[in-house]
């Protein structure tokens, strides 16, 4: 889990800057185009900013990726380069406090879900699958042109 601890915070902000293993995210994807098996990376700054936590930095997580046009595996990086989070410490919406720490890990999974790729795409200008003409065995071409010369000849009154 991504926790911080309060007493660390009370002379001046900390860095954090480490890997979170994606089982710990608990992502709960079940989406066959998009799997997450890498851990996240991040690097944040963390400080408390008047009566609350104020985490920012970018969080960077690997995606194993199936094109929903043309179908091809791929690889791409989810990132969120601007990411922040203001919790409050105090008042009515104060976020949970454990042992003098505040786990990050639910805000950042929420983040990193809103920004999944709904179609994701090889390449922006993927043409799909290729379309190729249906061609029919020579057999069937000769059987289906014998039938219609028989429908030719039949004398209907």
């Amino acid at each position: 889990m991504l926790k911080v601890n309060l007493r660390h915070l009370e002379e001046h902000g900390i860095r954090l800057k480490g890997e979170l293993p994606a089982a710990e995210l608990d992502l709960g994807v079940n989406d066959d185009l998009i799997r997450a098996d890498e851990p996240l990376h991040y690097d944040l700054s963390v400080e408390i900013l008047q009566d609350a936590l104020l985490a920012t930095g970018t969080l960077t997580l690997p995606l194993e990726c199936e094109c929903s046009r043309c179908l091809k595996k791929f690889k791409t990086e989810l990132k969120l380069a601007g990411w922040a989070v203001h919790l409050p410490l105090e008042g009515e919406d104060k976020v949970s406090i454990e042992n003098d720490s505040v786990d990050l890990t639910p805000f950042v999974r929420e983040d990193i879900l809103l920004d999944f790729p709904q179609h994701p795409l090889c390449k922006p200008d993927c043409g799909g699958l290729k379309n190729k003409p249906a061609r029919k065995p020579k057999a069937l071409e000769k059987n289906g042109l014998d039938v219609w010369a028989k429908l030719d000849k039949l004398k209907i009154k």
